[in-house]
């Protein structure tokens, strides 16, 4: 017995290496396109719209208006959001109109996937498209 437990520790730590990794959602994300799934519209030139998720469940951003801020917890490839508080700024269209369809998609339960450095959230037709960033959003 005592050769096969160096053995079966061995083929746990191959087995655990060779399992998918699910992609980190930690971390700063820019808006790059919103809108049905069918057809996205670009985000808003220079709105400065994201999120930035942090590891203590916490999740602050930005909708290219107005300052947003609440908490999430990821449960496969579900987040459920909390309700965010809100600034209450008004801003011209169009970025009124992408303020709307983030507060739309940021609503409850939505589906994730990270492919690479593109996050992308949806909630029945809608989402969102997002890239990695380096800076955080208040």
């Amino acid at each position: 017995m005592k050769k096969v437990w160096p053995i079966l520790m061995l083929l746990g730590s191959l087995l655990a290496a060779c399992a998918p990794q699910q992609a980190s959602l930690t971390g700063s994300w820019t808006l790059t396109a919103y809108g049905p799934q069918s057809s996205t519209i670009p985000a808003v030139a220079d709105s400065q719209a994201g999120l930035t998720f942090n590891e203590d469940g916490s999740v602050t951003g930005n909708s290219g208006c107005n300052g947003l801020g609440g908490t999430y917890e990821v449960d496969g490839d579900q987040i459920t959001f909390s309700p965010f508080v809100s600034t209450l700024m008004a801003c011209d269209d169009p970025i009124m109109s992408q303020e709307g369809a983030m507060h739309q998609v940021l609503n409850g339960t939505v589906s994730y996937a990270i492919d690479g450095d593109v996050l992308t959230l949806t909630n029945d037709s809608m989402v969102l498209v997002f890239t990695s960033a380096s800076n955080p959003y208040p």
